[in-house]
């Protein structure tokens, strides 16, 4: 059992599967843009595998996003091919909450989880947030949550996420697209054992990060206009991302840009002081040095090795898979016809993405 609330907010920040760019060009106030861009449906292949190598062992790693077309079924026949032939299937990195307290005591907890998700002494949004900020939380809000009166005492960063979970999904866009679910169901069909990547992240005196958490404050105002910039004038883009992925055109994904919202939460996250006080500012590298180390044990017990990454990780200069290749490991994209597999050209290139094969019709499909 977890405690709910500020500490679900940490995990979820706290993710590799943030994926920050440079900072986008903040929406109009005035306005809600609404361009045309449908989400993909029905079976979808996704995009090919990177292939990373050393003295005759290899990792076979699938680049995901967030977010993916609700409506689509994802069936790739490169991924079940690779997860056949593999010995083990590492997991998305994660933060994993451990909190160090009895069962007792995590009931007990949360009543006070629950409100430090609201404003100190009742305040409400209105009075927390400058007033052009909140003329636009308003409009959005109507229009995507409805007329909520709770809501207007949260916490802003915990209303953004509110908001931009309900647009994720009247733009028929999901957090994952059933992914994992199909990774799961493969591995199982083919007895790979999988193993979790997921850094525990330990909350020792919980009620002591409670508090921590009520009384340091938290500097999320840039994280919600962020966000209401991304449902303003992001829509368009992630849906066009998720189409890319979808559809496996990497060269789409390479030029699309990619929102910052999460990465700006993310920042007032390990930021805050209380962040400071209970170590966990310097989680994301500790996440990122638990997958390397699961990696190269993988890749030196292993023939092979089914992994995934946020795909951010495999295109950036300075991601996990460059860090492999620094390492003196051979990194191949799947567009990438050369072995000098070398992300930061990659990221750049243009080129046309792997034909596959058609997938079998007994591949489990995503929602």
């Amino acid at each position: 059992m977890r405690v709910v609330s500020a500490f679900c907010l940490l995990a979820l920040s706290l993710g590799a599967a943030a994926q920050t760019a440079p900072a986008a060009v903040p929406a109009s106030p005035s306005s809600v843009t609404n361009l045309a861009a449908v989400a993909v449906s029905g079976v979808q292949p996704g995009p090919g595998l990177w292939k990373v190598s050393k003295g005759g062992h290899s990792m076979l790693l699938l680049g995901v996003i967030s977010p993916l077309p609700q409506l689509m079924q994802w069936r790739s026949a490169d991924v079940e091919t690779a997860i056949s032939g593999s010995q083990q299937v590492l997991q998305l990195p994660d933060v994993k909450l451990k909190v160090d307290v009895s069962f007792v005591g995590k009931l007990f907890l949360l009543p006070s989880a629950y409100s430090a998700r609201k404003n100190d002494n009742g305040a409400t949004l209105q009075q927390v947030l400058p007033a052009p900020l909140y003329g636009r939380w308003e409009t959005l809000k109507l229009k995507y949550i409805g007329r909520d009166s709770g809501i207007e005492r949260w916490k802003p960063i915990f209303a953004a996420q509110e908001l931009y979970k309900k647009a994720l999904k009247a733009n028929q866009l999901s957090k994952s697209g059933g992914v994992q679910a199909s990774i799961d169901a493969l591995a199982k069909k083919y007895n790979v054992p999988e193993t979790s990547t997921e850094y525990p992240l330990v909350i020792e005196h919980p009620h002591d990060a409670i508090k921590a958490f009520k009384s340091s404050g938290l500097d999320d105002i840039a994280c919600f206009g962020r966000t209401l910039d991304a449902v303003e004038q992001d829509m368009p883009a992630m849906t066009l991302r998720a189409n890319a992925w979808a559809t496996g055109d990497l060269e789409a994904l390479r030029k699309l840009p990619d929102s910052d919202r999460r990465g700006t939460c993310i920042t007032a996250v390990t930021d805050a002081d209380f962040a400071h006080k209970l170590g966990l500012s310097d989680v994301p590298a500790k996440m990122e040095a638990n997958w390397l180390d699961l990696a190269r044990a993988a890749l030196a017990k292993n023939t092979q090795t089914f992994a995934m990454l946020p795909i951010k990780e495999l295109l950036s200069p300075d991601g996990y898979l460059a860090k492999l290749k620094a390492e003196g490991y051979q990194v191949e994209a799947p567009d990438d016809g050369s072995d000098d597999g070398d992300p930061a050209a990659a990221s750049s290139a243009a080129a046309s993405p792997a034909p596959r094969a058609p997938a079998p019709a007994t591949s489990p499909t995503g929602h």
